[in-house]
């Protein structure tokens, strides 16, 4: 499922609005620099005015004498006037005059010159007479200090400190987050006058959307079923795996029945003071029934919604306080309010059972990955703005995708327009979403080996992969064989499975057979392996394993199931599984694996040993081309019958126009249509069998009784070095092959 041009990476990606987009950084606010703006104002005019308000000396084009100095002056008739104001005077020399300052220097000044000067506190009136005496005037002038500015005078430093202060704990509020303000929910509300998402927008869950239908009629027309007595689901739960767009379908519900929209992570709830997740659901609540209709999503809600109890060393304790609060709304609405609260989770295994009871989360809908039909939907919608060449095919993309989310598909169209503008064009080809596959499913193309040794050892293992299951009835059709490093890869072979609902037995065992083909060749050629079947054999244990103990695909054990089959995850695995059969059980399930694989790879010697001309064959033209299509390698192997067996691949006509070299070597004429091999690596089924069996080293773990399980869609052979603990290259990986 996809919406417009969003990546629906729901792990990655914060929750966004209505309209698809996420909510706006808040605007600059220009109150917070009110207190910086007055304080810095403040201190500039107190150093401008000091001098004034602390003794009304300007200093300005006037000469500061001392007190003796205008005694002697006023004696020799030259002060024409004086004006005192306290304890400062100013006036003017009538004559021209000579005075001698304090470090001995004489100065004449022209008559009519201003002076200041200091005067004693007391004992005044002698100099008084005498000024009037000698024909000076003298004024005497009361200071008038505003009272405004005697208070800022005396209590302004105290200001200033108590402002910083006040400024700088703001300042760190807001850098934390609002420490102040932990109470308060932090769900982004989406009113409804913004644009909104409607189900038309949505891609690739027809299913998922009509389950909602009822969620959006009964928020625009409560009545209806209130009259009737029938109770809507008050929470719906969407699962499936990540990128499916869980968040998106619960945008587009909000945004079809125009109502607000308040939307949180469920991390957001938890922080570092007590009872802060429990105050925060109680405020989420109380804010979306005061804005009802509306609806609350929580986004990755098994961040608190874990069942109680169950956490290595003891439950958390907030994370439990905060999980009872929104078990207690959410029991607590009122029949008639519309607050319809919807989750999002791809961990529905690990969810509290009292979450789950009817009355809270009633209802769950599974948002699986889309089908073909859907797939090609999502690609239209993630290219309707992107030029396209008329030689690509959108049903063709979608056709060899199996497996891919909406936020995959995304992210592919995406990383095919940023190929076509490395390559300058105007237009965006087939060719760059080959490449746009292979670089997100096998990963960045690498140097070739420059080791001879280790080039022969990676055609003969690719080599033995690719005729194990050209031979073998059931298996894969191959549609590229490559000697060239990809990613953590130092060899791969992709593989085009089909949308299979079920896996049969032989299936299964063509699957063994094929994973074992690359150690197989590298015993029959060399006589001895390498380290590089280390993610094969582990594949193929897993599969074993899980026909012995999950598929009941044993005689000796019996159609018995040892797995937790009631369990759905759709990511990795718990962190401690219990066993639920004896040790007798558990040895006679470890023989029948090891039978079931030691059978698969006798089966696969004796295979390849009859068909030494082929691997041969094939080996030496991995090692002169570095890569093979489909047509060529059953060319080469002389099956070119079998080729009308085989689904047609259309991908093989699109890119014939431009083959592209590998690693510099001249491309060979059907190394184009190897191009088109970057083939999908999953059914369009809920991650279980295969996927689980293929990715994870524990292979119980996979529901293996409820989905179909997946096929793989290609192989992988690293580099001949010695055995290290490997990890996926990409999420989408499904290859069988060695990391």
């Amino acid at each position: 499922m996809q919406f417009g041009n969003n990546n629906n990476n729901q792990g990655n990606q914060p929750p966004r609005g209505p309209d698809g987009q996420p909510p706006q950084p808040p605007q600059q606010d220009w109150r917070r620099w009110v207190w910086p703006a007055l304080l810095v104002l403040f201190l500039i005019w107190t150093l401008l005015t000091l001098p004034d308000l602390l003794g009304g000396r300007s200093g300005g084009g006037q000469v500061l004498i001392s007190y003796s100095e205008l005694f002697a002056q006023t004696e020799a008739g030259n002060v024409s006037q004086i004006i005192v104001r306290d304890a400062n005077a100013t006036g003017v020399f009538r004559n021209a005059v000579r005075i001698q300052d304090a470090a001995g220097q004489t100065h004449d000044y022209p008559s009519g010159t201003r002076f200041s000067v200091t005067l004693p506190t007391d004992g005044n009136e002698q100099y008084y007479t005498l000024a009037r005496e000698k024909g000076a005037e003298v004024v005497f002038q009361q200071t008038e200090v505003n009272p405004i500015l005697l208070f800022l005078i005396n209590f302004g430093p105290l200001i200033l400190i108590i402002g910083f202060f006040v400024w700088t704990a703001r300042r760190a509020q807001r850098q934390m987050g609002g420490a102040f303000n932990f109470g308060r929910t932090q769900a982004r509300e989406y009113t409804v006058e913004r644009p909104q998402v409607k189900f038309a927008d949505v891609a690739g869950q027809d299913s998922a959307k009509a389950e909602l239908v009822e969620v959006v009629d009964f928020l625009k027309e409560p009545d209806k079923y209130i009259a009737l007595g029938a109770k809507i689901p008050r929470g719906v739960l969407l699962v499936g795996p990540p990128g499916t767009g869980k968040t998106l379908l619960a945008r587009a519900v909000a945004g079809e029945a125009n109502v607000s929209f308040f939307s949180i992570a469920a991390s957001e709830f938890v922080e570092m003071f007590v009872g802060v997740g429990a105050s925060r659901v109680r405020d989420l609540f109380r804010r979306a029934k005061e804005n009802a209709p509306s609806i609350v999503f929580v986004d990755e809600i098994d961040a608190v919604g874990r069942q109680r109890g169950a956490g290595l060393g003891g439950g958390h304790d907030e994370r439990e306080q905060t999980l009872n609060q929104m078990l207690a709304e959410m029991d607590g609405f009122d029949r008639t309010e519309s607050v319809i609260v919807m989750a999002a989770t791809n961990r529905p295994d690990v969810l509290d059972p009292a979450l789950l009871r009817p009355g809270r989360f009633d209802r769950q809908v599974t948002v699986g990955l889309p089908d073909k039909a859907g797939r090609e939907a999502i690609l239209k919608i993630h290219t309707r703005d992107k030029p396209l060449d008329k030689d690509v095919k959108l049903a063709d993309i979608a056709k060899s995708t199996i497996g891919f989310s909406g936020a995959d598909l995304a992210n592919l169209a995406n990383e095919a327009a940023l190929g076509a503008a490395r390559r300058n064009r105007k237009r965006i080809t087939m060719r760059d979403f080959l490449d746009a596959f292979d670089r997100i499913v096998l990963g960045n193309e690498r140097p070739p080996l420059s080791n001879e040794r280790e080039r022969q050892i990676t055609a003969y293992h690719e080599a033995g992969h690719a005729l194990a299951a050209v031979l073998t009835p059931n298996a894969d059709p191959v549609l590229k064989v490559t000697i060239v490093p990809r990613g953590m890869a130092g060899g791969v072979t992709v593989f085009m499975p089909e949308d299979r609902g079920y896996q049969s037995e032989s299936y299964l065992r063509a699957r063994m057979v094929t994973g074992l083909g690359g150690r197989a060749a590298e015993q029959i050629i060399f006589h001895e392996v390498t380290s590089g079947a280390v993610s094969d054999l582990r594949q193929v244990t897993s599969i074993a394993r899980a026909m012995v103990a999950q598929l009941g695909m044993s005689d000796a054990v019996g159609p018995l199931n040892f797995g937790d089959d009631e369990r759905q995850p759709f990511l990795g695995y718990t962190l401690s599984q219990g066993r639920n059969y004896s040790e007798e059980t558990a040895a006679k399930i470890d023989s029948e694996v090891r039978r079931l694989v030691e059978e698969a790879y006798a089966q696969t010697i004796q295979l390849l040993t009859q068909h030494k001309d082929k691997l041969e064959a094939l080996a030496q033209a991995l090692l002169s081309n570095e890569m093979i299509g489909q047509e060529e390698m059953y060319r080469i192997i002389g099956m070119e019958d079998k080729l009308a067996e085989l689904t047609e691949n259309v991908f093989r006509e699109s890119i014939a126009k431009e083959p592209v070299k590998s690693n510099g070597s001249a491309p060979h004429k059907d190394e184009t249509n190897a191009e088109a091999a970057s083939a999908p690596k999953s059914v369009d089924k809920p991650k279980d069998l295969s996927l689980d069996l293929l990715d994870d080293d524990t292979p119980d773990k996979a529901n293996l009784a409820g989905s179909p399980p997946v096929a793989p869609a290609g192989d992988q052979h690293t580099d001949p070095k010695p055995a290290k603990p490997s990890g996926p290259v990409h999420p989408l990986d499904r290859r069988t092959g060695d990391e």
